[in-house]
Parts: structure tokens; C-alpha cells; sequence
């Protein structure tokens, strides 16, 4: 069945789940509409750059569409006038069937034009998506105003789904399908006793800081080690806060690692941290693919009672989980695991739960269950 990925960005190495649709969803019959590219298109797939340049009657439509949309359909995100006519050429032409949009907001931009040329249209809430921008009642009504133009929708946690109807976004046809991992890649190896490792942005709702301080206070007197992969913009400021700590020689940053690089480190270590926190913005996880990974190799997880976090780590079974910025609970928890003479149970359990609930290939073959389904009772 082909199926237009839409995302915002192209190509993005980070964005594994959305990579995998585009590679594999329905045999790889796949398109790309995207919002911005980089140039580079690795899964060579037909691809359509939705912000080009204006021409010029469209600079002189510009000013009405923006009005229009945001009045009628709550966004002013809408293609129009040539724009939206050369995408629309390029479904047409691809012969597409389906349009699946990896974010809510994307879905806002192909949900009218994929109704007015038949094509029904999903979405893929992830977390930002429907966290921060529900501080908007713009956004919300646009969401609102959204739902009857979608076929069905998927989100990567029950939290988000939750999120959305606590602000009057609903639809009939909603599905939790976990991004998932490959864990036929992402296996268990030899570990590293006392190997700590935290994976992601350092941004503020990864609360890096207190992942920091935390390891610190457990690990002063024990022997272990912290390794964080990743950049961001709290990556110098956790440099220095090692060294003030007396830590510098138990912690290792990397900054950004390719994704096969990632999966070596999770293989080998032992516990996965991730004190995710909701940022001042609203802005929380979905359910991360760095904790289904972590679980996949076998990593116990100290994590969070945050978003989608608890529906993978069950508290004292795979991992452990402290409340949001309770830094003393999750120093303690460190302790705790360092302390545990065997800790082979909790890791063969995260295995378990990968293998139950995040095979790739599982949730990949959900998603294209529920398209066909909803296709053919439409």
C-alpha cells in the first residue's frame, strides 16, 4: 500500500522510528513529504520539500491562506495555491494511498488536502506534539478542529493519548503502538560491572544535572562509572559540574554518537539512567526509544514516573523509578543497585519486556494492520 511518510525534518539519523517507517512500512512502498531537507535521502525514496521558495502570485495568496486557515481550521499551516498544487501532483503521482504523519502537527498540514483527494490520513503523537504544544488553545482547537478529518491515530504511550482527551482531542480509531527497537540488534552482551550510562539531548526535560548530581552522591564512595552520550545545550555546564563534583574521573561525555555506536555502549553496560523530567514549557516524552533500547540490552533502568516512562519500567521488576526531581530517591536507587550483590534477575527481566512489548517488527506489522482495516471498513 503506498504510504506517504509526512515529518518535518529529512533526514534526521536520530529519528530511528521514523526512518524505519519510511524503509519498511508496507514493503518500503514508501514516500517522503517533509518540511525541510538536507540534502542527504540514505533510504532513496521519492521525496517532496514542502517549504520551497514562493512564487509569486503565492507571496500575494499568502497573507489570506494564513488568515483563512487559522479562522477556519485553527492552523495557518495549510498548503495553498502553487504550493499545495505541486504536492498535490506528487501524491497523485506517486499513486498514494494512505498519508501517515509522524507528528500531530504534521498531521495538521496534510489532514484537509489528503481529504479533499481521497486519501485517508493517520497521525503518530510522539510527545512534544501533544505536551508542549497543548499549553496553546490555538493548537488545541486545531487538534479539535482535526480529529474528524483523520482516519485514525497512533501514539507511542497511553500517557499521551490521555493528554490529548484531558484537552477534548479524541478520535475513535486510537492505538498505542511503542516506536520500538530491534531486538535482534540490540541484544544483551558481556556487562561492565558499576557501568552507568545516560543517552539523549542534554536539554532541560532530560534533567542531565540532576542525573549528575545523583550518581555523584551515590558513587563518591563506590566504584562505578557514568557515561553520557550526547550534546546539547547543557552539555558544558555538566562538563564542569563533574569536576566541581570530584567526579570528573568516574564520568565520560562523548557528545553525539552514531546510532551503531549507541547500541555497542547499551550492550555493555549495566544500568540505563534517564531522569526525565516535564519541562517549563510543557514539554515531556512520549515513551523514549533510548529506555526500550536500554531494556532490549538487557539494562536495568532507573528511570522516572514521567509520560510513557512507567508503561516500560515496572518499579523493582526491570528497573527502578523515583518520582520527577527527586534527586536524593534516585541517588539512593543508584546506590541501591550498586549494593545489590546479583543483579542478573533484573536484567534478564528487561529482556523479557523488550522482547514482549517493543519488537519493531511487531508494532510495525500493528500499524499496518489497523491502516488496512480501517481502509476496508471505510
Amino acid at each position: 500500500m503506498k504510504t506517504a511518510i509526512a515529518t518535518s525534518d529529512y533526514f534526521v539519523m536520530g529519528e530511528t522510528f521514523i526512518n524505519r517507517h519510511i524503509a519498511h512500512l508496507f514493503g518500503g512502498d514508501t514516500c517522503v513529504v517533509c518540511g525541510r531537507s538536507n540534502g542527504e535521502d540514505p533510504l532513496g525514496k521519492p521525496l517532496f520539500t514542502r517549504r520551497a521558495p514562493l512564487t509569486p502570485m503565492d507571496k500575494l495568496r499568502a497573507p489570506f491562506a494564513a488568515a483563512s486557515g487559522a479562522l477556519l481550521h485553527g492552523t495557518s499551516r495549510l498548503p495553498f495555491g502553487d504550493n499545495r498544487k505541486r504536492l498535490a501532483g506528487f501524491l497523485q503521482d506517486q499513486g498514494v494511498q494512505v498519508i501517515l504523519a509522524e507528528f500531530g502537527t504534521q498531521a495538521l498540514v496534510m489532514a484537509k488536502l489528503g481529504n479533499d483527494l481521497g486519501i485517508p490520513v493517520f497521525t503518530y503523537w510522539r510527545g512534544t506534539d501533544a505536551s508542549k504544544m497543548l499549553r496553546s488553545a490555538q493548537r488545541v482547537r486545531s487538534y479539535r478542529l482535526m480529529m474528524p478529518r483523520l482516519a485514525g491515530m497512533f501514539s507511542v504511550s497511553q500517557f499521551l493519548l490521555d493528554n490529548l482527551a484531558r484537552h477534548g482531542i479524541r478520535h475513535d480509531n486510537a492505538h498505542v503502538v511503542p516506536s520500538g527497537v530491534d531486538i535482534r540488534r540490540f541484544t544483551p552482551a558481556d556487562k561492565r560491572p558499576g557501568s552507568f550510562l545516560a543517552v539523549g539531548r542534554m536539554v532541560t526535560k532530560k534533567a542531565p544535572q540532576v542525573t549528575l548530581r545523583a550518581f555523584a552522591s551515590a558513587a563518591t564512595t563506590r566504584d562505578a562509572h557514568l557515561t553520557f552520550i550526547g550534546d546539547g545545550p547543557l552539555l558544558a555546564e555538566c562538563q564542569a559540574l563533574a569536576q566541581t563534583l570530584g567526579v570528573g574521573d568516574k564520568v565520560t561525555f562523548t557528545g553525539a554518537l552514531p546510532h551503531d555506536q549507541v547500541r555497542q555502549h547499551l550492550q555493555s553496560t549495566e544500568v540505563f539512567l534517564q531522569h526525565s523530567i516535564t519541562a517549563p514549557d510543557g514539554n515531556t516524552e512520549g515513551l523514549p526509544t533510548a529506555i526500550q533500547e536500554a531494556l532490549a540490552c538487557g539494562c536495568i533502568t532507573l528511570s522516572t514516573r514521567h509520560a510513557g516512562i512507567p508503561e516500560a519500567v515496572e518499579d523493582g521488576v526491570n528497573g527502578l523509578l523515583v518520582d520527577e526531581w527527586d534527586e536524593t530517591g534516585f541517588a539512593d536507587r543508584i546506590a541501591q543497585i550498586l549494593d545489590t550483590p546479583d543483579r542478573t534477575e533484573m536484567t534478564r527481566a528487561a529482556r523479557a519486556t523488550a522482547e514482549a512489548k517493543f519488537d519493531n517488527d511487531i508494532g510495525l506489522a500493528r500499524v499496518e494492520d489497523v491502516i488496512r482495516t480501517t481502509l476496508a471498513n471505510t
